[in-house]
């Protein structure tokens, strides 16, 4: 993926290059190349490790390898350090490193083929050429041996140092630890130093350098003003552009120094020992390096500690722990040269923590600058994140060093999310573990930043960044961003570019939009497909449904798209209904999706699938096509006549149905049968035949008004053994109008349903029912309902006229054979029989009216309006209607008769079961009927004072309101029990509790 890169990183001239692989977190030095860093931080290196062996200092000389590999540590004739198991202060190196590298061993860092080997002569001494070898230690001659380096050649060689420059450099620490010679008078009382052990916090290298080369040191005079050039701008990057003690800009010092600065870019100042421009050099210099904030002395001075001097002469250390024969590799003596870069610490004023971070960034950097190839140097990076989090954790933290983390930190998180955040496009199948690691890389570094941004003092590093994450850290939410983010890209990409099937999906001019979106729709169940198979495994490890976050985000984004489409639409066309079938059908691919991934999630993925705003297919299309009739409509409202409009309101308002309420008689007042008198009773005996032949017509005229309905004819038209004709039916022409209305609002509903499925049809993406698909499995199809509105109201509707049109018929229409004469003076000759003859003929009449679709529902609501008009016989009769104990069995038979007819003159349309329940009133106020008198005032006072809260108490027995509910144990229903109960008890309990009057 990412460029090949030299062996040393180039942070400077390079750094613009890769700047879209990886950005430079440490900012930039004026006027200093990657090799003049390279060849200070040698120097430096070389200086403080001028003790070691190898370097300069003593030790016991040793001629053969042989001798080093039977002592476990051993010396060459010039004294350096040969690797040896033991190694260096014992922590390993050489050919063994592989087992004993500890570094390497923590990290998981995998062995060089082969040790790095200098050959030697027959007589132990090494050879001055610099060419190295690869092998196990063998001879390649008869005379020549080889042994391993020392840690002074590998670092010479690792960091490109010739053997000149070299010697040059060790003549010139020689002449300073030996010489003790001080350049600078003006502090010869204020400084005292040990010139034999002169610690290297306290050496300022490149002015000892200046002091003791000269010219002829060098092959020409160019050759070393560019080598003098180096060190003076060295001192100016440490002292005057980067210090690590703030400087005040009138110092003079400051000036002075600035002044040779100037005068040395032209020709070589004179370095000689009498030269007043070299002790003015040693003097600006010293006072700049030993300043302090508080002016105390120190000792230690600063000219190489100042940020981001100190990281890029340090960093240049740290890139030699590469193999430069496999810049992937770390070298196997890295534990030895990293001991020996630690004695340059206080010279860079660096720490243990500092060190970590920089080590980390190295790995990282090698990493990325090798072309991501090496997965054991990304693995390394993520160990050495768990160090620098613990760090970062510790109270004792530096300002140096939090400078340090935070600029880190941010580049290897900018270039971690730069992937992630378009991971389709930087990541395919064959590449999948390494998004792992730059997730592992993302999510590390984040919570790093997250736990300590404020301390960090990275507020302005991560400000841009931390926008897309404002929340406390969670890996899950990161996790969720990425993806929301890669497949937002992802969509915008093919969307705009086609995915390379056609130059671009923005719709032109000469392409149908339509097909564009269709291709769309296919393009996201792609990608949608590609990321479950694909990342959802690796995301899985950080989010419990990624790929319902995948799913909800391709949702959203292409339904924005298909908003857009809809709202430049014209109206219903059958490529846009195309549009609208594969748009439902993508949805019902995402949802299922998601719903699949999302099924062990904490809340079953609820709440990211709440976040997929249906399309709503089925109601766009409704609607389109609801727009398409009003259309029409209107059209067809433009040519409808004005008059028959008004004929028609006309017809509806003088066919208003009204309501049941109005059909149903007032209830009468509350009287006691008055006991008449022996001498009445015979009167009454005597006169009943006078009566037989009273027309019930004439009852009703008016000069009859006053005539007691006691006296009305026990015998009426019809009657069973009159010899009349067969009753007509008695259903006026308003009722059966109202029955018409039935018929046309089942009709309608017919016609809801019809269209219910042809819109069914027309929605549905599959293909139309086979004819060969059995008639049971085609009823068992469930079709989606558009008219649920319209079809309730219907329905109430239907229910509404049917009962209207029952009460009607049989309250208004059928009074004459019901209501007003049954049981009408006397029970026996006034029975039910010939009310049930008329009632038989309307139900025949209503049946032949009536379609089959509206019959059970209006015969059901005619059965309901019989049995409350029954009830009003029984129990708000009038005065014309008094009952003994003995007329129960007529009663109940008449009931039986009554309840028949629905089951048989209806040819089964109402179920025996419904008729028993809606007769279950009737028969308890029939048992009722059948109750001794003492036995109804009895459990009539204990309901009424129940009811009334006064509890079984039989003093006072309050009067129980009318509900209409008729019931058995209603306590209204049994006082009209009593009240129509022809005997002494029930005359005396009346007018004694209420003092009800007697019937007139």
């Amino acid at each position: 993926m990412g460029r090949r890169r030299p062996s040393v990183v180039s942070f400077i001239d390079d750094a613009e290059e890769d700047g879209d692989e990886l950005e430079w977190p440490f900012g930039r030095l004026k006027d200093l190349t990657r090799d003049d860093l390279r060849a200070t931080a040698y120097e430096i290196f070389f200086a403080a490790s001028r003790s070691t062996p190898g370097f300069g200092g003593r030790a016991t000389p040793s001629h053969h390898a042989s001798d080093a590999s039977s002592s476990g540590a051993a010396t060459d004739a010039a004294g350096r350090l040969l690797y040896s198991p033991g190694g260096l202060g014992g922590s390993g190196g050489g050919a063994n490193m592989a087992v004993t590298s500890r570094i390497k061993r923590s990290l998981g860092l995998r062995t060089r083929r082969a040790a790095y080997m200098r050959p030697m002569t027959h007589l132990g001494s090494p050879a001055m050429s610099p060419a190295m070898t690869l092998g196990g230690g063998g001879t390649s001659s008869g005379k020549v041996k080889q042994r391993p380096m020392t840690s002074a050649e590998i670092m010479r060689q690792q960091m490109g140092v010739s053997e000149q420059r070299d010697n040059r450099l060790r003549k010139t620490l020689v002449r300073t630890l030996v010489d003790g010679i001080l350049c600078c008078t003006e502090f010869l009382d204020c400084l005292v130093f040990d010139q034999a052990g002169k610690r290297t916090e306290a050496i300022i290298l490149p002015l000892e350098l200046l002091r003791h080369l000269k010219p002829s040191d060098f092959s020409d005079p160019q050759q070393y003003h560019q080598w003098q050039q180096r060190q003076l701008r060295i001192l100016e990057a440490g002292l005057l552009l980067h210090p690590s003690v703030s400087l005040d800009r009138t110092n003079s010092a400051a000036h002075r120094f600035s002044e040779i600065m100037q005068a040395s870019e032209f020709k070589p100042i004179d370095t000689g020992k009498n030269s007043e421009t070299m002790r003015n050099l040693c003097n600006c210099v010293m006072a700049l390096a030993w300043r302090t904030q508080n002016g105390a002395p120190v000792e230690v001075c600063h000219w190489a500690d100042g940020f981001p001097l100190n990281v890029y002469l340090y960093l240049a250390l740290l890139r030699s722990i590469f193999d430069i024969r496999d810049e992937t590799v770390v070298l196997d003596e890295v534990d030895e040269l990293v001991e020996l870069m630690k004695k340059t610490w206080s010279t860079f004023g660096i720490n243990m923590m500092t060190h970590n971070v920089l080590f980390t960034w190295v790995l990282f950097e090698q990493y990325v600058a090798t072309g991501q190839v090496e997965p054991d140097l990304i693995a390394a990076t993520l160990m050495m994140l768990i160090e620098v989090a613990n760090d970062a954790k510790r109270p004792d933290r530096e300002p140096g060093y939090v400078r340090v983390l935070s600029a880190a930190l941010a580049a290897m998180q900018g270039w971690a999310e730069k992937r992630l955040l378009e991971y389709h496009d930087w990541f395919d199948k064959g590449t999948i573990a390494l998004m792992e690691n730059v997730l592992r890389l993302a999510l590390s570094t984040a919570k790093i930043i997250s736990e300590d941004a404020s301390s960090c003092g990275g507020a302005a590093v991560f400000a841009e960044r931390e926008m897309l994450f404002p929340s406390k850290f969670s890996s899950v939410n990161r996790v969720e961003q990425y993806i929301r983010s890669s497949l937002k890209s992802a969509f915008t990409k093919v969307f705009e570019n086609g995915n390379g099937k056609i130059d671009s999906m923005v719709v032109e001019v000469d392409e149908d939009p339509n097909d564009t979106l269709v291709h769309l729709a296919k393009e996201t169940e792609r990608i949608a497909l590609f990321e479950k198979e694909t990342y959802s495994q690796t995301l899985k490890r950080w989010h419990p449904a990624p790929t319902a976050v995948a799913v909800a985000t391709l949702h959203n984004c292409f339904g924005i798209v298909l908003k857009q489409h809809l709202a430049r639409g014209s109206g219903l066309t059958n490529e846009l209904v195309r549009v609208l079938h594969t748009a439902g059908k993508l949805e019902r691919k995402l949802v299922q999706m998601g719903m699949e991934d999302s099924a062990d999630a904490d809340d079953g993925g609820k709440g990211i699938m709440r976040e997929m705003s249906p399309y709503e297919v089925d109601s766009v299309i409704l609607n389109l096509m609801k727009n398409w009739i009003d259309d029409r409509l209107r059209m067809a409202t433009e040519f409808l006549p004005q008059r028959f409009l008004r004929s028609l309101a006309t017809l509806s308002v003088s066919s208003a149905a009204g309501s049941k309420q109005s059909y149903i008689p007032a209830l009468p007042q509350l009287t006691r049968c008055n006991q008449d008198s022996r001498v009445l009773q015979l009167w009454k005996k005597a006169s009943t035949p006078c009566k037989a032949g009273i027309d019930p017509s004439l009852l009703r005229a008016p000069c009859r008004a006053g005539i007691d309905r006691s006296l009305r004819p026990l015998r009426r038209p019809g009657a069973a053994g009159d010899g009349m004709h067969q009753p007509r039916p008695t259903a006026s022409r308003g009722t059966q109008r109202l029955y018409v209305r039935l018929n046309t609002l089942h009709y309608l509903l017919g016609l809801l349903h019809t269209i219910d499925k042809s819109l069914a049809f027309f929605s549905r993406p599959g293909p139309s029912p086979s004819p060969h698909t059995p008639l049971r499995s085609r009823r068992r199809a469930v079709y989606p309902t558009h008219f649920d509105l319209a079809r309730s109201s219907i329905h109430s509707t239907i229910l509404h006229v049917a009962e209207v049109a029952a009460y009607r018929l049989i309250f208004l229409d059928s009074s004459q054979s019901f209501y007003d004469s049954l049981y009408v003076g006397s029970l026996a000759e006034a029975r039910i029989r010939p009310t049930l003859r008329v009632l038989k003929q309307n139900l025949s009449l209503l049946v032949s009216v009536l379609t089959d679709r509206a019959q059970p529902l209006a015969v059901k609501e005619i059965m309901k309006a019989s049995f409350e008009a029954f009830l009003m016989v029984l129990l708000a009769g009038g005065s014309g209607r008094a009952f003994a104990r003995a007329d129960y069995d007529m009663v109940a038979e008449d009931l039986v008769s009554l309840k028949r007819i629905f089951c048989t003159s209806g040819e089964g349309l109402v179920a025996e079961e419904v008729v028993q329940k809606e007769a279950a009133a009737m028969e308890g106020v029939a048992m009722l009927m059948s109750l001794p008198t003492e036995k109804l005032v009895e459990e009539f006072s204990v309901m009424a004072c129940e009811a009334s809260g006064l509890g079984r108490s039989l003093e006072t027995v309050p009067m129980p309101p009318t509900t209409g509910k008729w019931h058995q144990s209603d306590p209204n229903t049994v006082l009209r029990v009593l009240c129509h109960r022809n005997d002494d008890v029930a005359n005396r309990f009346l007018k004694r509790a209420y003092d009800l009057p007697k019937r007139r």
